[in-house]
């Protein structure tokens, strides 16, 4: 089958998986099929042990419009079962995901960016969530995720009044990793990816899991939930060889999976 055929396409690189939505003539818009393929490229990346990264992007110039609204009537909201729209913003990845966000990432589309770990835009890009214009709520994870990761009256500014957030604004505050220049926003989000399977996998999804097993909990109470997960790693082969990498000023030699 021809690329330009299928609704997702997945492109292995070293180290990571690059997904890319493929509805361009609607602006990459989320109906089933394409949540159901990108739920199977998620599965691929967290059961492929080639694979520490994955990068999720749109095809020409979109990263996504949201739920497919002519689709909607028929098909309802485009969910996995457990694991929300389009298999991701309900999801727990083990392995981090990086957003390249080009042009329009707005409604459901805005909320798969919020599902993942690093951003990275082009300066040209922006976000929306216009949810309340259509009668509809920003169910999933818009809502819940945009007040902890925007100054409250921005995020509630873009909640209750559709209002859009530019690219270098969404960076300004943080909500942005990594702006680059039209069109290189993939290049960003790999040079992220480099950055981060550079270190132990092991490492890189314990501290994930413990973020997300210690979001809104008291100091004391989130050492009793990070310590069960974080003690096993001091022990861990990895540990060993960080430590004698850094006394012996060389990078470490990783093994595979660790």
């Amino acid at each position: 089958m021809d690329s330009r055929d299928r609704v997702v396409v997945t492109e292995p690189r070293p180290g990571v998986l690059l997904i890319t939505l493929n509805r361009p003539r609607v602006r990459n818009a989320i109906d089933q099929a394409l949540a159901d393929a990108v739920d199977h490229a998620l599965t691929r990346l967290e059961t492929d042990p080639s694979l520490a990264v994955g990068i999720l992007t749109g095809a020409e110039g979109h990263f996504c419009s949201g739920m497919d609204l002519k689709a909607f009537p028929a098909e309802g909201v485009p969910v996995v079962a457990g694991r929300g729209l389009a298999g991701l913003t309900r999801a727990r990845l083990r392995k981090p995901l990086i957003a390249a966000v080009e042009g329009a990432a707005v409604a459901g589309g805005f909320e798969l960016a919020l599902a993942c770990d690093l951003i990275a835009a082009a300066d040209t890009a922006f976000f929306a969530l216009p949810e309340v214009a259509r009668g509809l709520i920003a169910a999933e994870g818009g809502a819940i995720r945009l007040p902890n990761r925007l100054p409250y009256h921005v995020a509630m500014e873009m909640l209750l009044t559709a209002a859009p957030l530019p690219a270098p604004d969404a960076a300004r505050y943080g909500l942005v990793n990594q702006l680059a220049p039209e069109g290189e926003a993939l290049r960003a989000a790999l040079a992220l990816a480099d950055r981060v399977q550079a270190h132990s996998r092991d490492a890189v999804h314990v501290t994930k899991e413990i973020v997300r097993a210690t979001r809104g909990l008291d100091d004391h109470t989130a050492y009793t939930v990070q310590d069960p997960l974080s003690t096993p790693v001091f022990a861990t082969a990895a540990a060993t060889e960080g430590a004698r990498a850094f006394t012996q000023k060389r990078p470490p030699a990783w093994h595979r999976g660790t």
